[in-house]
């Protein structure tokens, strides 16, 4: 037994020899080589080689708590009222691809942000809920003051001087750089649809032409029946098919001349042009300069003249032609290192007729009504309107605003910072335009809190809607950054809106001032509660991690 054992090992290993001998005189196919990622410095740190191509990739992204306080003036009724802190959290995705071509650079850039925001309104965006970024919790605890949002921030394509995409407007140059809540009175759209052209004018200049959608851009063409109650819609706007924001219109008198019969302009503005940006850019070792020049589209629908309401023979009127407001803006970056490395001051200044959100007038409110109110217990509106109709001809008058404000970031020490900024801003409307108004009332009797009330009395003194206002916007910020790319800070910031002239009815101590009956009681010389500023401050927290 043991010999054949011993056979058979003796045998196997033979058979071993022969085939390792046999094999070694066989071609050996090595196996594929592994393609590690590999490091691409054309276009700075952090780039990589897409394996298989000649594409660089860098991967990016940002992490962010916030945490706000903003004093309440008000517990009345009503989703949010009565919050006074806010929290966020924010995430962050940037894909920056490029790749060189024989006309130069093609470039990729994809940013996602999104979060969660939840308490005061400072703390959420109407804005944003406006054009579909923010989602809105539907609780009975979570409604008005809980949002999701989601945002493709920017997806656009630059190729030989071209850039097509979503980004930031070209009109922009400050934009909020060294600030939390972004509240001072300033152009600063980072997300919207646009198709520009850079050309490279050399020494440092540029010039830039850029097609932009005009939804980011829009704020609402007054109207006293903005969403109107049920009520007043099945009594008398049903029958025009308007139902959202209609603007009373003459279009019938009696015959002394006085206007008794009216109809309603839709006042929904549509897509028709883009807004077309101009920029001429400087920039040097010493910092930059910006000019921009934009021309913005307001529009409505035909007038609805139906039947019309009221007494009176119907003369017609012309449709509601379109009007082409425009914005200009100057700006100045400038390095201060000689006050210490990393030091910079900007200062800016815009001016805009029918055009309010190139001045950034309502950056602290949001754009998304006419009216917004931020500040709980806010006493008056402002009103955001880029244009009134006058309801004798059914034509457009457009409003302006003017914006300054100024920037300045300082470094304490290589991990202290902190920026110190404020800015100042009017908006006004064109002479005539109230008192138009105020006689669409004295026929419709249309309006609630938006009514102007009838030229010449206490009430028409007093009413909020179309007003001359201005707002001041101070604040600072202290930020530690104790390693690379964290940011550990607290700013606070200081805010001021009042009319230019005159006192306005307080509407949070005096709620039911706008009804029928006290408008009546309020021009016989009642009591009523007025105001002619509004003032608030808030202070935020962050945590940030950039990567």
């Amino acid at each position: 037994m043991k010999l054949l054992k011993s056979s058979l090992l003796a045998s196997a290993a033979g058979l071993a020899a022969v085939a390792g001998a046999q094999a070694a005189d066989l071609p050996v196919k090595k196996a594929a080589p592994i393609e590690y990622v590999r490091i691409c410095s054309a276009y700075g740190a952090g780039f990589f080689y897409i394996p298989g191509t000649d594409t660089c990739l860098r991967v990016s992204g940002r992490a962010r708590l916030e945490l706000g306080y903003q004093p309440t003036y008000s517990r009345q009724n009503g989703s949010g009222y009565g919050d006074t802190t806010g929290y966020q959290g924010r995430m962050r995705i940037n894909l920056d691809a490029r790749t060189q071509t024989a006309y130069g650079t093609l470039r990729a850039f994809v940013r996602l942000d999104a979060g969660s925001r939840s308490g005061y309104g400072g703390m959420n965006s109407g804005t944003q809920q406006r054009i579909a970024q923010a989602y809105p919790a539907l609780g009975v605890d979570g409604f008005g003051r809980l949002q999701q949002f989601s945002n493709v921030d920017k997806a656009f394509v630059q190729f030989a001087g071209f850039t097509a995409g979503r980004a930031s407007s070209f009109f922009d140059f400050y934009a909020h750089d060294f600030e939390f809540i972004a509240a001072t009175a300033g152009s600063d759209v980072s997300s919207t649809n646009l198709a520009a052209y850079t050309a490279t004018i050399g020494n440092g200049f540029s010039a830039t032409i850029s097609m932009e959608d005009p939804s980011f851009r829009r704020t609402p063409v007054f109207s006293p029946t903005a969403n109107p109650s049920a009520a007043v819609v099945n009594s008398n706007l049903a029958n025009f098919g308007l139902s959202n924001s209609p603007v009373p219109v003459f279009i019938g008198y009696n015959a002394a001349g006085v206007p008794t019969r009216y109809s309603f302009v839709d006042a929904i503005e549509r897509n028709r042009l883009p807004d077309f940006v101009g920029v001429l850019r400087y920039d040097a070792p010493w910092g930059s300069a910006q000019l921009s020049a934009a021309v913005h589209e307001s529009n409505v629908g035909n007038v609805a003249n139906g039947a019309g309401t009221g007494a009176g023979t119907n003369v017609g009127i012309a449709h509601t032609s379109s009007e082409y407001g425009y914005a200009v803006q100057g700006g100045v970056k400038v390095n201060l290192p000689f006050i210490a490395p990393g030091d910079t001051l900007y200062l800016q200044g815009a001016y805009a007729v029918g055009a309010q959100s190139y001045t950034g007038y309502s950056n602290y409110s949001g754009s998304y009504a006419q009216s917004a109110i931020t500040i709980q217990g806010q006493g008056f509106s402002q009103y955001f309107s880029d244009a009134v109709i006058n309801p004798f001809t059914g034509q457009m008058s457009l409003s302006e605003t003017f914006a300054v404000v100024g920037s300045y970031l300082h470094y304490w020490s290589p991990e202290f910072r902190s920026a110190f900024f404020g800015s100042y801003g009017e908006q006004s409307f064109g002479a005539g335009v109230r008192a138009g108004q105020g006689n669409a009332f004295t026929v419709t009797g249309l309006g609630g809190s938006n009514a102007v009330g009838t030229p010449g009395t206490r009430f028409f003194a007093l009413s909020q809607a179309i007003r001359d206002t201005y707002q001041i916007v101070a604040g600072a910020s202290l930020i530690w950054s104790p390693v690379k790319d964290l940011d550990i800070g607290l700013e606070g910031m200081y805010t001021q809106i009042g009319v230019s002239n005159g006192r306005v009815i307080n509407v949070d101590k005096d709620p039911t001032a706008y009804s029928a009956a006290r408008i009546a009681s309020i021009n016989a010389g009642g009591f009523v509660r007025t105001q002619a500023s509004d003032e608030v401050f808030q202070v935020r927290a962050r945590v940030q991690r950039d990567f």
